[in-house]
């Protein structure tokens, strides 16, 4: 049966922190004065006021634990209780208003409990406020339960004096089995989940994570819950243990429970009607709404859950948006999309600007009897309509998968490709570079559209969206590599079917004919080992066309980042910068939550955390800091090192004239995605099937807006043109 406790009614807000707990010298209030040190002048209710009080049906315990500042208005104080020590600010007869809600200042029909209110509040029908301190000018109203207990963690993975480890919120991110768990902690960055999470063979690193996250937080108990200034809410059911930032702005939440949400005046964040949030940090300007259930999980600045979302046992990065679906065991970076119904994303990591489909389902295909494995996914990972994936699975960045359910484990080492099912002849199908080939409209307006979107006030991590950078390009390397040997193989068995070719001899076969652009590559069946788990053949398409576009781009990317290098250099230092340019290497990349970091930099923390010499979750994120500030510098020696294996830096060094020649290259080759950007819009307007619905080519540019008439491409055409200037500058001091 319930245990129901009876306790003498004057007990009713005191004793909030057990008396084993109080640390010597320290009473019940220690920690609330130090959460709210208001330096204005409390003082004790006059006679007259205290009659006013009771003439207006208001009750104390103990009136004498009524603390007031001047101005105090008895009058806006009307039918309340009040239990424990209570203090109250500024009461003045004014109104509050928000969004037309129309509320007098004051207290009204309400219970307080060992609260301090700030100036000039507004309460009105709060049944039960419990140990919180409420900031300037918020509004509270109709709110059935607003408590804090004295154990209150506030959605971060800690423990308490005295409490169980049992107690400890974890979240369980990539895996369902619970190997990966993170604690969560207000502050944590999308870098710091999958430091964390990735690394579990490291037992000091996972040790000193733990430590750094214990030594963040205050075991002692006490804290009260806070309502930042100008924060409203109103109309919700229950929330305990909830910090709340200011200008936040909560309304119909049905349960908050053990929660942190972050606000501020610069990056609002709001919660709407139907949410259940428990066991969760929130971030500045997220947005919360409609039916939202979201247990053990942290939300990073600026993202979004809405229509029905369901969060669980997950990290979101920031600029992120999940509506109508259902995510578990997830670690997810900056830039995920998921707006449709019946997408279901299950113990996955996805490394930022991904987007999920309507009815795609990533998750929860039991391969055998354990849980489920993992899926991990470079930048840019789109399966699309209804796709069904199979874990494990990798993907590298900017993977695209046709409709389809994909019954075997997958690892795609080629970026920027597209992976489609022949169902007749029952084989996977990938075509590398499809993006540069058929849609660099997508893949250029998912960039504009990140860097346009990001809302974050924190820039700690310095979150790359373009999508040549050094992971990806890294990534095209490796799959050019890879071409080369595997369409060797084909031409050699297919020349000299008696024979066993080693995998140098098709190396060099392939690298001579994907060199040379030979058009008897198109009369080859090149396929692939090692890409699906299973025996059928899986076949590479248009292997000639990728192998080109790849190296192309891997060019463009190399000579654009040494030739802007340069641009932004005065013209008199041109030669100065070009002596002092880094030696060329293309080193390994990690995508750090978003932020790409040098490998043997990431190896470097890696060290320090083990050894001591970085000591806390602040010393982590000055290195984010740090790796901001050197990006430029370390992309700049990785393009160099890109240069060199594509044989285009000579030897003897660069000069003006080898500048002046990548110069035209760069300008050459955005014209040509800018081309191929408009052309794969302009298919859209030239499908007679699309059209088939206007009644006349007016009719569906009224609707659509015409090919060219769109925000980005304008902008995307400004961009060409500026970079065009500053080269044309370059060019100039070159020949002087």
């Amino acid at each position: 049966m319930n245990e129901i406790r009876k306790s003498p009614i004057r007990s009713i807000g005191y004793g909030f922190i057990p008396a084993e707990h109080l640390p010597e010298g320290c009473d019940e209030y220690h920690l609330r004065f130090r959460q709210n040190p208001r330096p204005q002048p409390w003082r004790h209710l006059s006679t007259h006021e205290v009659e006013a009080l009771v003439r207006n049906q208001n009750t104390s315990d103990d009136w004498t634990r009524i603390l007031v500042t001047d101005p105090f208005h008895p009058e806006l104080v009307r039918h309340c209780k009040f239990f424990g020590l209570v203090r109250i600010g500024r009461l003045e007869p004014w109104y509050l208003e928000f969004h037309n809600l129309r509320l007098p200042v004051g207290l009204y029909d309400s219970t307080i409990i060992s609260s301090d209110l700030g100036d000039n509040v507004a309460v009105s029908r709060v049944a039960y406020l419990s140990h919180y301190i409420i900031g300037d000018d918020v509004i509270l109203a109709n709110i059935d339960e607003m408590s804090a207990s004295s154990t209150a963690k506030f959605g971060n993975g800690i423990v308490k004096d005295g409490e169980p480890e049992q107690v400890r919120i974890q979240l369980e991110v990539c895996n369902e089995n619970g190997g990966r768990s993170i604690l969560p902690f207000d502050g944590m960055l999308p870098g710091d989940a999958w430091l964390w999470a990735r690394h579990r063979d490291d037992g000091m690193l996972q040790q000193r994570l733990r430590e750094f996250t214990e030594e963040r937080f205050d075991s002692q108990r006490g804290y009260h819950g806070v309502v930042g200034d100008r924060s409203v809410i109103k109309n919700c059911s229950i929330l305990k243990d909830v910090r709340i930032g200011t200008d936040a702005y909560i309304k119909g939440a049905n349960k908050i429970k053990n929660v942190t949400i972050n606000s501020s005046a610069a990056a609002k964040s709001q919660v709407g009607e139907g949410c259940e949030l428990v066991n969760g940090i929130i971030g500045h300007g997220c947005r919360v709404f409609y039916g939202v259930k979201a247990v053990r999980f942290v939300m990073a600045s600026n993202s979004q859950l809405k229509y029905g979302a369901r969060l669980i046992n997950s990290y979101l990065g920031d600029n992120a948006t999940i509506s109508c679906c259902e995510v578990l065991n997830a670690l997810i970076f900056p830039f995920h999309e998921q707006h449709h119904n019946n997408s279901f994303l299950c113990a996955a990591l996805l490394q930022g600007q991904s987007n999920m489909a309507a009815g795609a389902t990533v998750g929860s295909n039991h391969n055998s009897r354990a849980n489920d494995g993992e899926l991990v996914a470079g930048r840019g990972f789109w399966p699309g309509l209804c796709v069904s994936v199979k874990h494990n699975s990798v993907f590298s960045s900017f993977n695209i998968l046709a409709k389809g359910d994909y019954e075997h484990e997958i690892r795609c080492p080629f970026p920027f490709a597209l992976l489609s099912l022949d169902v007749a002849a029952d084989r996977l199908q990938v075509m590398p570079a499809y993006w540069f080939a058929y849609n660099l409209y997508g893949l250029c307006r998912n960039a504009w559209k990140y860097a346009g979107r990001d809302g974050r006030i924190d820039h700690t991590q310095r979150i790359e969206t373009a999508f040549l950078a050094p992971d990806s390009v890294n990534e095209v390397f490796e799959a050019m590599e890879l071409l080369r040997v595997c369409t060797g193989m084909a031409f050699l068995q297919a020349t000299r079917p008696d024979t066993a070719p080693s995998a140098e001899e098709a190396l060099q076969e392939g690298a001579r004919l994907l060199e040379a652009d030979d058009p008897t590559v198109d009369k080859l069946i090149v396929t692939a080992d090692g890409i699906e788990r299973s025996r059928r053949t899986t076949v590479l398409l248009k292997v000639r066309q990728a192998y080109r576009l790849y190296r192309r781009m891997a060019g463009h990317y190399a000579m654009g980042t040494l030739v802007d290098h340069l641009a932004e250099q005065p013209a008199e230092r041109i030669t100065v910068a070009l002596q002092a340019l880094p030696p060329a290497r293309r080193d390994a990349w990690v995508n750090l939550g978003g932020q790409l970091v040098p490998q043997a930099d990431f190896d470097g923390l890696r060290q320090d955390i083990r050894t001591g010499r970085v000591r806390g979750w602040d010393s982590i994120h000055a290195f984010y800091l740090a790796q901001s500030d050197a990006y430029n510098d370390n992309r700049l020696r990785h393009a160099l090192g890109c240069l060199d294996e594509l044989g285009l830096l000579p030897a003897a060094g660069l000069t003006t004239r080898t500048l002046a020649g990548f110069a035209a290259q760069v300008v050459d080759t955005g014209r040509w995605v800018h081309e191929g950007v408009l052309a794969s819009r302009r298919k859209d307007f030239d499908n007679p099937f699309r059209r088939m619905v206007y009644s006349s080519d007016a009719e569906m540019e009224a609707v659509l807006g015409g090919p060219d008439d769109n925000t980005f491409i304008r902008d995307h055409a400004t961009a060409l043109l500026e970079r065009e200037v500053r080269i044309a500058r370059l060019n100039e001091a070159l020949v002087d």
